[in-house]
C-alpha cells in the first residue's frame, strides 16, 4: 500500500486490506473444501457405490461465495483486468484522472449489483425459498454469504475512492496510481521475484528438515 501522510486514511486502508486478506483466505479454504468434497464423492461412487448427497450443490454455493469474498482483495491489489492500449500513451496526470474515473465506474457498478443482490436475498427470506434439491437448502443462507462479500467490496471501494479523490485534488498523483492505477511491469516483476524467493526459502527449509 502507498505511504500515506493522512493517518486516518492510512489506518483505514491497512484495516480493509487486512480484513480483505482474511476474507480471500476464507474463500480459498472454502474452495479447497468443495474440491475435497467432490473428490471424495467421485471416489466413493466409483469404489463403494455410494454418493455424498449435495456435493455439486454445495460446491456451487462455495464458488459463488468465495468469488464475492475475493473481490475486495483483488481490487486492492489492482489485480482486476483493464485494457491499456490507449492508457499507456496518456500523460501521467490524464491517466491518473482515467484511473479515478474507472474506480468511480466500478463503484457504481458494484453498488447496483449489491442492491439487486440484496433484493434477491430479501425475497428469498420473505418467501422462505428453498433450493429445488434433495438438500432443500434455505436459499437466503448461501445468498446472504454471497451478499456479504459484495457489501464488503462496496465498503472497500468507498474507502479507496475517498482516498483517491483527496489525492487527486491535492495533486498526489503517485498515491492515485498506487491505489487504482494499472500495475507496472516493474511491480509485477518485483512481485514475481518475491514469490520466487519465498519458494526458494521454503524448499531450503524442507531440505534442511
Amino acid at each position: 500500500m502507498p505511504t500515506d501522510k493522512y493517518v486516518v486514511f492510512a489506518r483505514l486502508l491497512r484495516g480493509v486490506e487486512a480484513m480483505s486478506r482474511a476474507a480471500v483466505w476464507a474463500g480459498g479454504l472454502l474452495t479447497i473444501a468443495s474440491v475435497l468434497l467432490i473428490s471424495f464423492d467421485v471416489l466413493a461412487r466409483k469404489f463403494f457405490g455410494v454418493t455424498v448427497g449435495g456435493a455439486d450443490e454445495l460446491s456451487s454455493y462455495a464458488f459463488a461465495i468465495s468469488t464475492s469474498w475475493a473481490l475486495a482483495f483483488a481490487t486492492l491489489q489492482r489485480a482486476n483486468v483493464r485494457v491499456d492500449v490507449i492508457y499507456q500513451m496518456l500523460p501521467v496526470r490524464v491517466s491518473a484522472v482515467v484511473d479515478w474515473v474507472c474506480l468511480v465506474c466500478l463503484g457504481v457498478f458494484m453498488a447496483y449489483l449489491t442492491w439487486y443482490a440484496y433484493d434477491t436475498v430479501a425475497t428469498s427470506w420473505i418467501q422462505d425459498s428453498h433450493a429445488n434439491t434433495t438438500m432443500g437448502t434455505p436459499l437466503w443462507i448461501p445468498q446472504g454469504l454471497w451478499l456479504l462479500g459484495l457489501f464488503w467490496m462496496c465498503i472497500v471501494l468507498a474507502v479507496m475512492l475517498l482516498r483517491a479523490s483527496v489525492a487527486l485534488v491535492t495533486g498526489d498523483i503517485e498515491t492515485v496510481k498506487m491505489l487504482c492505477g494499472l500495475r507496472t511491469s516493474q511491480e509485477e516483476a518485483e512481485e514475481e521475484a518475491a514469490a520466487g524467493e519465498r519458494l526458494i526459502r521454503g524448499e531450503s527449509k524442507g531440505a534442511s528438515a
